[in-house]
């Protein structure tokens, strides 16, 4: 599993509307795309509790051959066509879970990143993480929840889908407007590796 999302950060005064009509037109396109696990379609809006304006769509892919096909494709084209080309981040899939509302769609999105710290060992770091996940995957309203790495800059991020995220829930919280999600039931549960 690969974990990837980008950050398209948009002016104060940017009509968001602009962005729910995008996806409601273009974010079927992607409902059957091979090697797709599933791609979260995410907004946060400035004073409707986020700093900023922004369209940060999160995927996690089965195969690197789909995240490609995207990549190098028309629709990320596009997006770069209209918004120009943002970086892409990317991090190494370590466990995936559903919750007790997998069978739910998801209205909201957590991302919570943190920093593996220089003096833990990484194996202790990423196992207290994994303990996390398996914890936030049992939360009512869950509806999936994946742990990533990204070892280039030693960062975990931890991302989860909700029907509503509980109150006080920590990290950056998005709209969830679209979910696309083809291969979602291939997703590796649990550990990986």
């Amino acid at each position: 599993m690969h974990a990837m999302q980008y950050e398209i950060t948009l002016p104060a005064d940017y009509d968001m509307g602009i962005i729910r009509t995008r996806v409601a037109a273009k974010g079927h396109l992607l409902d059957g795309f091979p090697g797709l696990g599933l791609k979260a379609y995410l907004v946060r809006e400035r004073g409707a509790g986020s700093p900023v304006n922004q369209y940060a769509p999160f995927y996690l892919w089965n195969s690197p051959e789909g995240m490609n096909a995207f990549l190098w494709g028309a629709g990320f084209q596009g997006l770069a066509d209209d918004f120009g080309r943002p970086e892409v981040q990317h991090w190494t899939g370590l466990a995936y879970e559903e919750g007790p509302s997998s069978g739910a769609l998801p209205r909201a999105a957590v991302r919570l990143r943190r920093p593996v710290p220089a003096d833990a060992r990484p194996a202790d770091a990423v196992g207290a993480a994994l303990e996390e996940t398996l914890r936030i995957a049992a939360l009512p309203g869950v509806v999936a929840t994946a742990l990533a790495v990204d070892p280039r800059r030693w960062e975990l991020v931890h991302f989860t889908l909700w029907e509503r995220p509980e109150p006080g829930t920590a990290g950056e919280i998005y709209e969830v407007l679209h979910l696309s999600a083809p291969e979602a039931g291939r997703l590796q549960r649990g550990r990986q590796w």
